[in-house]
């Protein structure tokens, strides 16, 4: 499950766009980030997506990407000119095509590479879905995972949220603020449709006086258990509570939301915060924010914080930008789990050892966290120091810290520990990508 949101110029306190998108995924998926260039490519060829080839267009653009480690499509990204999706996993009525289509996450990378607007973007998915389907298996474990899409697409003057059912769709222009989630917001306002798409809910008699987009399509029962309402309306609660406000600082505060001063990550049924934790393997498990990235969009060239790390709420934004060199070093991806070079999975193991006792070791790291992220904020929109140099700094200062946070946390002491459950699925899962000796190593 996951959580999008877009402010436009009204909204946001320096008259830019912000973006925001906290991917909310299996605890054990590895999601990367990654940066690829401009390119050309020869006339007639071929792509490859996650599970389908289709023709390649002769130029794509630069984008940066934050995507799962096994597929091809991407959870979020942005272009170099300036063009940035989200995409959210929504139920609907129409049965999903596992084969032969391409996953959301498909449609979002095609789009960015392709696209030099927000309008741009939102008919590029179009035309491909049309052409092409959507649906496919997209759970990393969980292979009956399977989902249609939505999407919020933005440039730095305007943005749109798409929502598709099956090859059905609905899009609205946002005005000043917008934020999906995990199901269908469309009703009757939408500014454009699939020209049969009113026929075709009528043919199925899925409509009850006014024609509503999100009521006819939408599939109740996954839709209520995904606690998608519940999260949209506290986005759009921090939306409007931060109106002409919204600043990066905000944007990073909206993602580590939990809706709670004393949230504890093993007591929810649901997913029903937005910054998210695994908890259970029949409601929450594909319930954990595995990846984070805030895009400011202004008159100059994109500026993208990213976490590259699970837990917003104990991770640090690090700020990118498109240069020669976008991204540094953040050690080996592997698709048989655990990694002691991979940078998500050195900050996943602090996050298990944290979760140990929530409450009391998020407080731990709280103080070096603020202040470092204090720090990297002023750099950038105080003092200027927009570099790949700076972007390096703060991934080694980030990596610096975990270590730190690591041996400073297996020395604390556990004042309130989770219930059996949540303890014996958490070991399962550190079982599977066989990390428990790693988390676990100075516990005696």
């Amino acid at each position: 499950m996951c959580d999008t949101f877009i402010a436009l110029p009204k909204a946001t306190y320096d008259g830019s766009v912000i973006f925001g998108k906290n991917s909310d995924r299996e605890a054990n998926e590895e999601q990367i980030i990654e940066y690829h260039p401009a390119k050309k490519y020869p006339k007639n060829s071929t792509l490859r997506c996650t599970y389908l080839k289709i023709p390649q267009v002769e130029q794509t653009y630069g984008v940066i990407l934050s995507r799962p480690f096994w597929m091809w499509g991407a959870e979020m990204g942005v272009n170099t000119k300036g063009v940035v999706i989200g995409n959210e996993a929504v139920f609907t009525k129409l049965k999903v095509k596992k084969e032969g289509v391409l996953t959301g996450m498909d449609l979002l990378r095609l789009a960015l590479e392709r696209s030099d607007s927000a309008n741009a973007a939102k008919q590029a998915i179009i035309d491909l879905l049309q052409q092409f389907g959507q649906g496919g298996l997209c759970g990393y474990e969980d292979k009956n995972f399977t989902y249609h899409n939505s999407f919020l697409i933005a440039d730095k003057k305007e943005a749109w949220v798409l929502e598709t059912a099956g090859k059905y769709w609905a899009a609205k222009k946002v005005e000043d603020y917008y934020a999906i989630s995990n199901g269908l917001t469309i009703g009757s306002d939408y500014d454009e449709i699939h020209p049969e798409a009113i026929a075709f809910a009528h043919k199925k008699k899925w409509i009850k006086g006014e024609f509503n987009f999100a009521f006819a399509f939408s599939d109740f029962i996954y839709t209520t258990f995904s606690a998608c309402k519940k999260r949209q309306n506290r986005a759009v609660e921090i939306l409007k509570n931060n109106y002409q406000k919204i600043s990066i600082k905000s944007a990073i505060e909206h993602l580590r939301d939990h809706n709670s001063q004393s949230f504890q990550p093993s007591k929810p049924l649901l997913g029903n915060t937005i910054c998210a934790h695994a908890g259970n393997s029949i409601t929450r498990n594909a319930s954990q924010t595995t990846g984070s990235m805030i895009v400011h969009l202004t008159e100059k060239d994109p500026t993208v914080w990213i976490t590259a790390s699970s837990a917003p709420c104990i991770s640090i934004f690090k700020p990118v930008w498109f240069m020669d060199q976008v991204l540094p070093n953040v050690g080996d991806q592997t698709p048989t789990g655990f990694h002691k070079n991979s940078f998500w999975w050195k900050h996943e193991v602090l996050h298990r050892e944290i979760i140990k006792d929530y409450k009391t070791r998020s407080k731990i790291i709280q103080k070096d966290s603020n202040k470092i992220e204090e720090q990297l904020l002023q750099e950038v929109y105080q003092k200027g120091n927009k570099n790949y140099a700076f972007t390096n700094f703060s991934f080694n200062k980030n990596n610096e810290m975990l270590n730190k946070w690591l041996r400073v946390i297996e020395e604390s002491k556990i004042k309130t520990s989770p219930n059996l459950f949540y303890k014996m699925y958490w070991k399962k899962l550190n079982k599977k990508v066989k990390i428990s000796k790693e988390i676990h190593r100075n516990e005696n």
